[in-house]
């Protein structure tokens, strides 16, 4: 059995078992470039994860503090799946990615961070874009600071809308 090893994603681990509160919840109460909220639709934001994977990972979430995809009303569905194939339109306009990881991590077993707040990953892909560094150097290299990503997905959000 081969083993990754991601050490850097222990400091994550680690302050999810103590987190107090919904850090979803008081992002989209708050004034968006400090918490990163890139675009808000009717009834669902998308915010910038602050522990990514990529340069421009994303998550898209309801307002509504919700658990599970079956609690979603028909509007909040729908607009999920809107702001979905829009945020995947802003990141090809500010990125240019070759592909794309798009998932629900439903319950803490399937890995979710924050069970009781709904919300969907949206994870740029390119070709290349995990090499030696984390496995010979424990270090994921990202090139681009948050504050950088949040400018460029908002004035996207803002040229595609």
């Amino acid at each position: 059995m081969y083993r990754l090893w991601a050490p850097w994603r222990m400091s994550y681990i680690k302050s999810a078992e103590r987190m107090q509160g919904c850090f979803l919840c008081e992002a989209v109460a708050g004034y968006d470039e400090d918490t990163y909220v890139v675009y808000r639709s009717k009834k669902v934001f998308v915010i910038l994860n602050s522990y990514p994977y990529n340069t421009g990972h994303v998550m898209v979430a309801p307002y509504r503090h919700i658990g599970d995809i079956e609690s979603l009303d028909d509007a909040e569905a729908l607009d999920l799946i809107n702001v979905i194939k829009k945020s995947i339109a802003a990141l090809r306009e500010a990125y240019s990615p070759q592909g794309y990881n798009v998932g629900v991590n439903l319950g803490r077993v399937a890995g979710a961070g924050v069970e009781g707040h709904l919300h969907v990953h949206i994870v740029p892909r390119w070709s290349g874009d995990t090499n030696f560094m984390p496995i010979t150097g424990g270090a994921k290299v990202l090139p681009e600071d948050l504050r950088s990503t949040w400018q460029k997905l908002r004035e996207a959000f803002k040229k595609i809308s």
